[in-house]
């Protein structure tokens, strides 16, 4: 017998390309937003932490050379000191009552603005308009238009009535800026609950229609409950920022007669009183709750989405 051999066949080597690493295409990806996250850690938290730092000595700028470590004592001032307690109540009072205030009648003017009339779009752009404008024109604009006892349009309408003539930042300062900021906040409220409504379920109202319901049982047992998402987040987002404004105080009452909210009172430890040490503890203790309302405000945001991706 013979022995058959085959012969070898020669392969050829087979180039395979390198894929680029998932890590690599992530960065490819993020590589251009760097300059924005670079730029938005120079403006902001370096500051903040130039103000952290600073709100641990005791630096008053008239006298620079007596600047020392002074540990915790400028938080323990600010929370036991008579006036800044009062501008952290000052503060929490302004706060509730603006963002009540405004979330109750942006409910009102929302549910009117869900309902079809002639000239909606221009009733919804009138009612847009205060929030459009600057803070600083709108509180001279109530300062000087509205409640002057000379000429302000509040006294001249009690003129035409026989009725008396007060003087209104004076006799109910504190309310004074509340309505200023309620008449400015309140289209906000507005806009995010109208958002609200017409995310309803319209069939699940009409089924209720159908079954008799009255409008006061549908709006109490399908929309408010629909609504509380809405209205947490706007309580939360509201909160935000009135506790950070700065606006209505300095233009109305320039923080005096029971009015200086802890905004105004850091301005005032810095710039008057140079007290660079404590006003950035005042600071800090601002920031610390606002990010502690805004962690909550994203949560709410965040439950928002989900409800709509689950519904879609």
């Amino acid at each position: 017998m013979t022995a058959t051999t085959t012969a070898p066949v020669a392969t050829t080597p087979v180039r395979t390309t390198r894929q680029p690493s998932a890590r690599l295409r992530a960065w490819a990806t993020r590589a251009p937003l760097l300059p924005a996250l670079v730029f938005m850690i120079v403006v902001t938290q370096l500051p903040f932490v130039a103000t952290l730092v600073i709100s641990f000595f005791d630096w008053n700028s008239l006298y620079p050379d007596a600047r020392h470590f002074a540990g915790l004592d400028n938080y323990q001032e600010v929370l036991t000191d008579a006036d800044l307690r009062q501008s952290v109540w000052t503060t929490v009072l302004l706060t509730v009552a603006v963002v009540l205030a405004s979330l109750v009648l942006g409910l009102v003017l929302a549910l009117l603005l869900d309902r079809r009339f002639k000239g909606r779009g221009v009733v919804r752009t009138l009612l847009i308009a205060p929030f459009l404008v600057v803070p600083v024109a709108a509180a001279l604009l109530w300062k000087h238009v509205l409640y002057n006892p000379e000429y302000g349009l509040f006294n001249g309408l009690l003129h035409y009535v026989g009725g008396p003539q007060p003087d209104w930042i004076s006799n109910t300062p504190l309310l004074a800026v509340e309505a200023s900021l309620v008449w400015q906040w309140t289209p906000f409220m507005m806009l995010i609950l109208l958002a609200g409504l017409q995310s309803r379920d319209h069939e699940q109202i009409e089924a209720a229609r159908v079954d008799g319901a009255s409008d006061w049982q549908i709006f109490r047992h399908l929309t408010l409950p629909h609504l509380r998402r809405y209205l947490e987040l706007g309580a939360l987002l509201g909160s935000i920022y009135i506790v950070q404004n700065f606006d209505a105080v300095f233009t109305i009452t320039s923080g005096g007669l029971g009015t200086a909210n802890l905004p105004y009172t850091v301005y005032q430890s810095f710039y008057q009183a140079h007290e660079n040490g404590l006003a950035s503890a005042a600071g800090v203790l601002v920031v610390i709750g606002s990010i502690i309302i805004a962690t909550f405000a994203l949560r709410v945001v965040s439950s928002l989405f989900r409800e709509e991706v689950s519904r879609a």
